[in-house]
Formats: C-alpha cells, sequence, structure tokens
C-alpha cells in the first residue's frame, strides 16, 4: 500500500529557503555584533580652588639702635704765634727749548741735486716662450735654446732622483701620490716662490725641500734683458 503525502505539509518542500534566510540572519546578528562600538561617558570633575586670605602678616618689632653724636672738633688756640720765614728759596730757571725763527736757517736744495732712482719691474716670461731659457749649472757648452732646454729639464730630472728621500712617515703609513711643483727663477738666477700641491704635507714639505736645494743658475733673457722664469714639475712618490 502506497502512503501518499499532502504536497503542501511537505516540510523539505522549502527547506532550501529557510536555509538560505536563517543564515542570512546568522551573518546580519554577526555583522551588528562586529560593527557594535560603545563610548567612554565623559565625566566631568569639577575642582573647587579654595583661596586663603595670606595678606594678613605678623610685622617684627624691632629697636631703634641709638647712635651718639660725634665728638665737637677740637677749639682753636686763643694766642696765635707768628713764626718770621727766615729761610732763603732759591728759584729754579727753566730755559726755553724752543728755537725762535730768527735761529732757523733756510737750506735751499737745487733740483739738480736730487737723485732719482728707477724701480725695475720684475718681469715673467713662461719657460716655454722665453727666448733665452735659465741655464742650468753644467749647460753651458749647450748650443741652441732647444738643447739648453732638453738640457735643463735632464739637470732637474737628476737633481730630484739625487735628492730624493721617501718622507718616513708617509712610507710607514703608505701614503703616496704626484706632487706638482711650481716655482720661480728670478733675474739672477735664484730659486723661490715655491707652491706645491699634492695628496699628503708630508709629501709637498719634501718636494719642497728638493726643489729648494738647487744651485744658482745663469737666469732667462728676453730681448737681452734678464727676466724671472716660473716652472713647474711633478715629483712622483710610488712605493715600490
Amino acid at each position: 500500500m502506497q502512503v501518499k503525502k499532502n504536497p503542501e505539509v511537505d516540510l523539505n518542500r522549502n527547506r532550501g529557503l529557510y536555509f538560505v534566510i536563517g543564515l542570512t540572519i546568522v551573518l546580519l546578528v554577526t555583522l551588528m555584533g562586529l560593527e557594535y562600538k560603545t563610548y567612554p561617558t565623559d565625566t566631568t570633575i569639577a575642582d573647587m580652588v579654595m583661596a586663603v586670605d595670606d595678606m594678613k602678616e605678623d610685622v617684627p618689632v624691632t629697636e631703634a639702635i641709638k647712635t651718639p653724636p660725634p665728638p665737637p672738633p677740637p677749639a682753636a688756640p686763643e694766642v696765635i704765634e707768628v713764626v718770621e720765614d727766615t729761610e732763603e728759596i732759591e728759584e729754579t730757571i727753566i730755559e726755553s727749548t724752543e728755537t725762535s725763527q730768527d735761529a732757523v736757517v733756510e737750506e735751499v736744495i737745487d733740483v739738480s741735486d736730487v737723485e732719482v732712482g728707477e724701480e725695475e719691474e720684475e718681469i715673467s716670461v713662461p719657460f716655454a716662450i722665453i727666448e733665452n731659457v735659465p741655464i742650468f749649472p753644467g749647460c753651458e757648452s749647450a748650443s741652441g735654446n732647444e738643447e739648453r732646454k732638453s738640457c735643463f729639464q735632464q739637470k732637474i730630472q737628476e737633481h730630484i732622483n739625487k735628492e730624493f728621500t721617501y718622507p718616513a712617515s708617509a712610507l710607514e703609513l703608505g701614503i703616496k701620490g704626484r706632487v706638482f711643483v711650481t716655482f720661480v727663477i728670478d733675474s739672477k738666477g735664484n730659486v723661490g716662490s715655491i707652491r706645491m700641491r699634492g695628496p699628503d704635507r708630508t709629501l709637498e714639505k719634501e718636494a719642497q725641500r728638493i726643489v729648494a736645494t738647487l744651485p744658482q743658475m745663469t737666469p732667462g733673457k728676453q730681448r737681452g734683458k734678464s727676466v724671472s722664469v716660473p716652472y713647474s714639475i711633478p715629483i712622483n712618490f710610488v712605493i715600490q
């Protein structure tokens, strides 16, 4: 015998719809619970400041100190004795050191007696374009300006190699580099105006010492007149 069910009273007919409605309600309640916020209530506390009248002060009683009056000045003597001044005083006469106008002798100097000295201006000509380069001792036999330049540069290099000494402090610290030295050979053949530029002060001092020991040279000439000639050379400090 087959049992017949009424479709209107079947509980499984709308089971899916009921599940969706229930799930929606649960999610809505959960969301409201997560979004719910509470705020602390502001409590107003009124502080009362009590002003106390402390203006009344007990003034200490001070005692006046009585100072005795000063004693009266001594009275003048009744009899005044007059003493005669019998000692003679010698007057010191101070003579004036001023010279009167009559005693001044005017000395007239003739214009021809005045010697006017001409101050020679130091002319500087670069080493590359000077007509006659400075002659280093030992290059006197060189003929021509170009040969003298080559001899000059060779002697300078030989002098640096001879006088070169690596500073001990720079050697210990491993300091090395190139020092550019510029000096001037003046119109008398002396070396001066030494300037250095390098990586370390110790190397610069050694380069200055080497250049300062250069000998006196025959000065360079431009148009037959002795002139100053600047010259520059690099000195390499290499640790081997």
